[in-house]
């Protein structure tokens, strides 16, 4: 499987993905990042880490990571995630925005603080 960018492209089915395939990807631009990184080639350490980011198969271990492997574990609202609608259609997914709160500082100003919402 090529590490292609997902712009554009429809997502698989979830069945239909081969998880082994998609980790073996992921892992070959890892290799690629720290040899890179090993002989100093930094500009190709930041495009490789680029592709990386952008791969389709890190994006869809990352989400499988979230929905199946760490289903139990709170987030910062204390409820563990055990929605099956991420699993099965994927691209109704729209990341809510962060709640935004002032918080003081010792100077009497405030600060913004970003708390991350709850997918509804």
């Amino acid at each position: 499987m090529q590490t292609e960018q997902t712009i554009g492209r429809p997502l698989p089915p979830w069945s239909g993905i081969d998880w082994a395939v998609a980790a073996e990807a992921v892992r070959r631009l890892q290799e690629r990042i720290f040899r890179a990184a090993k002989d100093g080639d930094f500009g190709k350490v930041k495009n490789l880490q680029k592709l990386l980011v952008r791969s389709r198969s890190a994006k869809l271990l990352a989400i499988r990571q979230v929905t199946q492997q760490n289903r139990n574990t709170p987030g910062v609202d204390g409820v563990g995630h055990r929605n099956s609608a991420l699993d099965t259609d994927l691209s109704r997914y729209r990341p809510r925005p962060a709640r935004r709160v002032y918080i003081p500082k010792a100077n009497g100003k405030t600060r913004p603080l970003g708390i991350p919402t709850r997918v509804a």
